[in-house]
């Protein structure tokens, strides 16, 4: 049984934004026990309720509230502007930080890549490349970058000490791609950055300067209408790679189903970064289950689960082999 919008608020609070969000954890209790703002929610499709979403529209339209007194205020006063967001933007998260743990599975493979993202944003996860990375003191990627991904490693890796990742090609597919050269998207892009986490703006903010001389190439389309066609546009002497985090949540079941079968069908490799449930053929091997108290992502190459890890990027929890 899908669960009601005081329930989804509630778990939000209390599952990804207590100890990330202080202010994000008091908007989305206080919102679980208003009758306004829960009829507001009502009245706009399922896909549009998400507090990340009414959250960031809240604030694209009036600033950051002090409380939830005056984020009520806002969202009720501007109720038009802010449900305009909603219903023209999407919760469109595009945390480089999340490459952390793509780059191992991603230098593993035959070299040069031709990479292949769905549900890309504005394309910031499909520049591995250009990030230097940090492994518990352990340096990797482009070690000169002015943008370098630390993140806390647990258990043993399966993979061997990530060397370089050549990329031949690169292209990403999204619903509504936005451009780091637009300052409208990436006002949207830096709003969808909760409050108090001054280290992922920084981060976006970074990823963005690096990105706009020579953007990624993101098409507009849904993921299963495009895949076949976008992909066959990688040169053939590259190793295709189709990869995605935190994307296929937003899909039917049918639609997540028809995707990976086209993926299967492609030749190349396949990176999910997931919240496990979304994947049934991944979840069922798993070896152990996740931390139930955080949203925790199955990191999996090819179907086969190889590591727990963050929401927005810091830390990968390996499994054993």
């Amino acid at each position: 049984m899908e669960p009601t919008i005081a329930e989804e608020y509630r778990r939000f609070a209390s599952r990804e934004a207590r100890g990330a969000s202080p202010l994000y954890e008091e908007l989305a209790s206080g919102v679980a026990g208003d009758r306004d703002l829960i009829a507001l929610l009502y009245g706009l499709p399922p896909a549009k309720r998400q507090p990340n979403l009414l959250f960031a529209a809240a604030r694209y339209v009036a600033g950051t509230p002090a409380d939830y007194q005056g984020f009520r205020r806002t969202v009720l006063d501007h109720r038009d502007a802010v449900v305009a967001t909603m219903l023209s933007r999407r919760t469109q998260t595009n945390e480089p930080a999340r490459c952390a743990a793509l780059y191992p599975l991603l230098a593993s493979l035959p070299q040069p890549l031709a990479l292949l993202e769905a549900g890309a944003s504005a394309g910031l996860c499909l520049l591995p490349d250009r990030y230097g990375y940090d492994y518990d003191g352990r340096l990797a990627g482009a070690v000169d970058s002015p943008l370098r991904l630390r993140c806390r490693t647990e258990g043993g890796s399966r993979f061997a000490e990530p060397g370089a990742v050549s990329v031949a090609w690169r292209a990403g597919i999204d619903l509504n791609p936005l451009d780091v050269n637009d300052p409208d998207d990436v006002r949207w892009l830096r709003t969808l950055v909760w409050p108090e986490q001054h280290d992922r703006l920084r981060r976006l903010d970074t990823a963005i300067d690096l990105a706009r001389p020579d953007p990624p190439r993101v098409v507009r389309g849904d993921l299963n209408a495009r895949l076949a066609e976008v992909a066959a546009e990688a040169p053939a002497d590259a190793t295709l790679v189709v990869y995605h985090t935190a994307v296929l949540y937003y899909v039917p079941d049918a639609g997540r189903a028809a995707f990976v079968a086209q993926v299967g069908r492609l030749g190349g490799h396949w990176i999910s970064q997931e919240d496990p449930g979304v994947l049934p053929s991944v979840d069922a091997r798993l070896g152990e289950r996740p931390p139930a108290d955080v949203v925790t992502y199955a990191l999996a190459l090819d179907g086969r689960p190889v590591a727990f890890s963050a929401m927005h990027g810091g830390w990968v929890r390996w499994l054993p082999a």
